[in-house]
């Protein structure tokens, strides 16, 4: 594996959550494997789960880390081809990316969509300019279209929780005082049609993400009949593909609620964090014995330490 810039990346997922799995039993097996070695962490946009786990799982292999915020550190950059540079941006991508790649041996990007224009952000501007010019790997820590690690953490956090062999795991908007990204929910959809498991998508109508991600999944548009007999609930708002970077309607009746699972085979919660009580999802249903966000956050770190595990082992 070259680079790990989305689900697909990935040639066998069970095999991959089984991998995790035991690097969580044993986090410091294998600390001589990233000896000598620098990973950069380059931020466009705020972090705290994937800075703090991807820098803990690389001091777990025995890496050298750097950490830039690159918006407020950073030259601005410019990404286009034969551009005449007199306006705001002050370095060019080229030079950027090659000159990092001299300071390190794996680089991780976070830059989020601008919601302005999707085919800039389906593009991939950022992330796919700094693959093209940079001479390391490069590890997608969320891009404008998806979120890889936090998938992988959800695979592995369903994996230890199930307790029937294809669980329903229903993934569900969400109302948010902002237009929100689709990442997170793209790499999500597309890490689940890799698991064996009954899946389903609500949303109001709307919201659907992009036909080409969500392909044949089924899609629900009444919320309480998706979440009938889910043995997994993961929340997430998103705002329109279609009329792209729109919150539409903010219904706020998707909030979640524990009368909602109540409809469910007492589900357990999941969501990416950070998120707003009592607007996303409320307090009763968080809070409860049966909400995984802690242990998913936890799961990140062996996300991130398995793939870079698995660059290290092929450089």
């Amino acid at each position: 594996m070259n680079n790990y810039f989305s689900i697909q990346d990935i040639d066998s997922l069970p095999d991959w959550v089984d991998e995790a799995i035991k690097i969580k039993k044993d986090p410091l097996s294998g600390k001589n494997l990233g000896r000598d070695k620098t990973i950069g962490l380059l931020f466009f946009n705020p972090s705290l789960r994937t800075r703090l786990s991807t820098q803990k799982a690389a001091l777990n292999l025995g890496m050298n880390v750097i950490v830039m915020n690159f918006t407020g550190e950073g030259w601005s950059l410019e990404y286009g081809d034969g551009i005449v540079m007199n306006q705001g941006n002050s370095e060019h991508i080229k030079e950027a990316a090659q000159v990092v790649s001299q300071y390190c041996d794996v680089l991780g990007i976070r830059a989020f969509a601008k919601l302005e224009n999707r085919e800039d952000d389906y593009n991939e501007k950022v992330l796919k300019s700094f693959i093209k010019h940079s001479t390391i790997p490069v590890i997608n820590m969320e891009s404008a279209t998806g979120h890889p690690l936090q998938a992988l953490t959800d695979a592995i956090t369903i994996t230890e929780n199930q307790k029937n062999k294809k669980p329903k795991v229903v993934l569900s908007w969400a109302p948010h005082p902002k237009a929100l990204p689709q990442a997170v929910a793209n790499s999500f959809v597309e890490m689940m049609q890799h698991m064996d498991a009954n899946f389903v998508i609500t949303h109001p109508v709307g919201f659907e993400l992009a036909s080409h991600i969500t392909k044949q999944v089924p899609i629900d548009y009444n919320q309480k009949n998706a979440l009938k007999d889910a043995d997994f609930v993961y929340i997430k708002n998103w705002s329109s593909y279609q009329d792209y970077g729109k919150t539409l309607d903010n219904d706020l009746s998707w909030k979640m609620t524990q009368e909602k699972m109540e409809l469910t085979n007492e589900a357990k919660f999941m969501h990416c964090l950070p998120v707003r009580r009592n607007v996303v999802v409320d307090d009763a249903v968080i809070d409860s014995k049966n909400s995984l966000v802690i242990e998913q956050a936890n799961n990140r770190t062996y996300a991130a330490q398995l793939v870079l595990t698995k660059i290290l082992e092929k450089s």
